[in-house]
C-alpha cells in the first residue's frame, strides 16, 4: 500500500501542473482587464500601462506562467490584485466556511440517503421504492439556486425561522471569538452561540446536500438491489439469519464500495466550493471568494484557488482508493 500511495502522490504533479497550465490560459481567454477593473473605466491609457506594469500583466504570457509556476512550486500563491492580500492568508480564513458546509450536506446526504436507498432495494418495485425513484429524480434535476431560493423564501422571508444568509447574526457574532474558523467548533468551546450558528447552516447545508442525496440513494438501491440477489445472501437467510443481519451485516457490507466512491467523489467536489450555494446565502467560502475573485479579474486569486481545490479533491479521491482495502480485505494495491 505504501509504494502504491507513493506512486500516486508523485502522478499529483503532473496532474496539478496541467491543472494550473489550464486555468491561466482560460484566465488569459476572460474578456477584461484587471487594470481598468481596479482603476474604472475613466482611467487614462497611461494610467492603466502603469498600472499593468506594476501588477506584471505586460509580461508575455509564457514568462507569467513561469513566475507564477516558480512561486506556486515554492509554496507562494501569490497575492491577490484587488485587496492586496496573500492568497495563502485568504484561503486560510475561507476554507473552514466551505468545509463546515460541505461536511453538513454531506452527513445530510449519508444519514438520510444510505438508509433511504436500503429501504428501496428491501421493498423493490414497491409504493415506497417508486416514491424514492421519482424524490431522486427531482433532487438530481432540480436548480440549486432555484431550491436555495425558495428555501429562503419559506424559512425566512414567511415563516421567520431561519436565516437567510450569513454564518452567525450581528448580535451573536459581537459575543462571539473565531478561534479555529471552524464556527461550530468555536461555538462549542465557548458554549455560546451554538443555536445561532447552526441555524446559520441549515438552510445552506439542506441545498447543498439535496444531489448528493439523491445521487447516494440511488446509487446505494442499485448496489443493494446486486448484492441481495448474490448466492450468499440467499444462503444466508436459507440458515434462518434474521433480516436484519442479512441487510446490515451479509449485503451492506459488500454493498458499500460503490456508495464510499460516491461519497468520496461528491464530498471532494463540495470541498471546492459550491458557487451558487456560498453566493445565494451569502457564505464566506472558497466558491463565494473564487466567483469575486473572476468578477474582479483577480487572477492570483482564482489561479491560487483552482489549485487549492484540485489539490484538496484529488487527495480526497486518493482517500477514497485506500479505503476499498479497508471495505474489502481481498483487494491489494500494487
Amino acid at each position: 500500500m505504501w509504494a502504491y500511495t507513493a506512486r500516486r502522490l508523485l502522478g499529483l504533479i503532473p496532474v496539478l501542473l496541467g491543472i494550473s497550465l489550464l486555468v491561466f490560459l482560460f484566465l488569459h481567454l476572460i474578456p477584461g482587464d484587471p487594470a481598468v477593473v481596479l482603476l474604472g473605466e475613466r482611467a487614462t491609457p497611461e494610467q492603466v500601462a502603469a498600472l499593468r506594469e506594476r501588477l506584471g500583466l505586460n509580461q508575455p504570457l509564457p514568462t507569467q506562467y513561469v513566475l507564477f509556476l516558480r512561486d506556486l512550486l515554492s509554496g507562494d500563491l501569490g497575492t491577490s490584485i484587488f485587496n492586496l492580500l496573500p492568497i495563502r492568508d485568504q484561503l486560510a480564513n475561507r476554507w473552514p466556511a466551505t468545509f463546515e458546509l460541505a461536511l453538513s450536506a454531506m452527513l445530510i446526504a449519508v444519514i438520510l440517503g444510505i438508509p433511504l436507498g436500503i429501504l428501496a432495494a428491501v421493498r423493490k418495485n414497491s409504493l415506497w421504492d417508486n416514491a424514492s425513484t421519482i424524490f431522486s429524480l427531482i433532487g438530481v434535476s432540480m436548480p440549486v439556486f432555484w431550491l436555495g431560493l425558495l428555501l429562503i423564501y419559506l424559512f425566512a422571508v414567511n415563516l421567520h425561522w431561519l436565516p437567510p444568509s450569513g454564518r452567525i447574526s450581528i448580535e451573536g457574532g459581537n459575543a462571539f471569538q473565531a478561534i479555529s474558523g471552524f464556527f461550530l467548533l468555536d461555538a462549542l468551546l465557548q458554549r455560546r452561540a451554538m443555536g445561532d450558528v447552526l441555524s446559520h447552516l441549515i438552510l445552506p447545508a439542506l441545498t447543498l446536500g439535496t444531489i448528493p442525496l439523491a445521487i447516494l440513494m440511488r446509487i446505494t438501491r442499485s448496489a443493494m438491489l446486486e448484492v441481495l440477489s448474490q448466492d450468499y445472501v440467499r444462503t444466508a437467510r436459507a440458515k434462518g439469519l434474521a433480516e436484519r443481519v442479512v441487510i446490515f451485516r451479509h449485503a451492506l457490507k459488500n454493498a458499500l464500495l460503490p456508495v464510499v466512491t460516491i461519497i468520496g467523489l461528491q464530498f471532494g467536489t463540495l470541498l471546492g466550493g459550491a458557487i451558487l450555494t456560498e453566493t445565494i446565502f451569502s457564505w464566506p467560502g472558497i466558491g463565494l471568494w473564487l466567483y469575486e475573485g473572476i468578477l474582479n479579474r483577480d487572477y492570483p486569486v482564482v489561479q491560487g484557488g483552482v489549485v487549492f481545490v484540485a489539490l484538496i479533491f484529488v487527495i480526497v479521491n486518493l482517500l477514497v482508493d485506500l479505503s476499498y482495502a479497508l471495505l474489502d480485505p481481498r483487494i491489494q494495491y500494487r
